[in-house]
């Protein structure tokens, strides 16, 4: 909107550079442009605004493919007023010459006439398409189909607007049928993630399969070296107990040697000893038998002497005293009256 200000009875426009100003002065153009400044008085002055800048026109209407589903279009529109001029004269782009405000709603009556030429070609080309084939390929089919429209309408070069570009932004089916239409991808999605959780867990349980079976083979390896070396052990135990019992056996013939030894050697002096006792009791015997009797008793009665108890004093009588020398062939005392 252009900028107005009073002075003196006058008015003093200023407009932006992306409004075109058209000042009629009783009936004739006085002032023809974008960006204008001028003075004006109100009551004499007729003012026209249009821009000519890039609008855009956002739009959502509904519309019913060939399998009669309702879906949703969203899409927008861009656009320009090429020829000011045209569009001063066809639509009301006459402001307020106090204000400034324009009079009328020019803007909403070209959205009007985008919006329904827009709609009308996009339900001419959803008509003829399945609901998939909207959902699939009917963005780009109905951007083509809308831009060519509004191409070809007539009242829009006449009203001097160019279309600058068409976008669709997206065709949506209602909620329950986009539920639905998901539901298939979404099974598809859960059974290939229930196939991967299935695979990953028959991968788990064929690991642990083969590290059980690694394990029972190192268990039963150990067995069998256990084995092994068991039986060694009991070879080498034998193989002791062999060597020990050879050990014992030679030490026990070795034993056995030496205590034959020592029995013939105690035998051979008992036999010698006692061949020199005989020979010595011989030899005593002779002796005996050849001394005469009354040594013998003389020597029997020291033998007994010595074995007998210490006599400090004796007192025989006369009787035996006498009989003891007569024995030994000595002379009686001779005996006092």
């Amino acid at each position: 909107m252009a900028d107005i200000t009073r002075r003196f009875g006058w008015r003093h426009l200023r407009s932006a550079p992306t409004a075109h100003i058209r000042h009629h002065k009783r009936g004739r153009l006085a002032h023809d442009g974008a960006g204008l400044s001028f003075w004006y008085r109100s009551l004499s002055a007729a003012l026209s605004e249009v821009p000519v800048d890039d609008r855009e026109l956002a739009m959502a209407f509904h519309a019913r493919t060939a399998d009669f589903q309702d879906v949703t279009v969203q899409a927008t529109v861009t656009y320009r007023i090429s020829d000011p001029a045209e569009a001063a004269a066809r639509l009301d782009f006459s402001v307020d010459p106090d204000t400034g405000a324009w009079r009328g709603a020019p803007l909403e009556q070209i959205a009007t006439l985008l919006t329904e030429t827009a709609q009308q070609h996009t339900l001419d080309a959803l008509a003829r398409t399945p609901l998939a084939a909207a959902l699939v390929d009917g963005v780009a089919a109905v951007r083509a189909r809308v831009a060519s429209g509004l191409a070809d309408e007539p009242r829009l070069p006449a009203t001097g607007i160019d279309v600058v570009a068409v976008r669709v932004v997206a065709i949506r089916p209602e909620a329950e049928v986009e539920r639905a239409l998901r539901t298939p991808a979404r099974e598809q999605i859960q059974q290939e993630a229930d196939r991967a959780t299935y695979e990953r867990r028959a991968v788990a349980v064929e690991r642990e399969r083969a590290i059980a079976e690694n394990e029972l083979a190192s268990q039963i390896e150990l067995a069998r070296r256990e084995e092994q070396l068991v039986e060694q052990r009991g070879t080498n135990t034998r193989r002791e107990a062999e060597e020990h019992a050879a050990a014992d056996g030679v030490r026990a013939e070795a034993e056995a040697a030496r205590t034959v030894r020592l029995a013939r050697a105690e035998a051979e002096a008992a036999r010698e000893v006692g061949a020199a006792r005989a020979e010595s009791q011989a030899a005593w015997l002779r002796v005996h038998g050849e001394v005469e009797a009354a040594t013998l008793h003389a020597l029997a009665a020291t033998r007994l002497a010595e074995n007998l108890p210490r006599i400090d004093s004796l007192t025989l009588s006369p009787d035996v005293l006498t009989g003891l020398l007569t024995k030994l062939g000595r002379p009686a005392p001779e005996t006092r009256a």
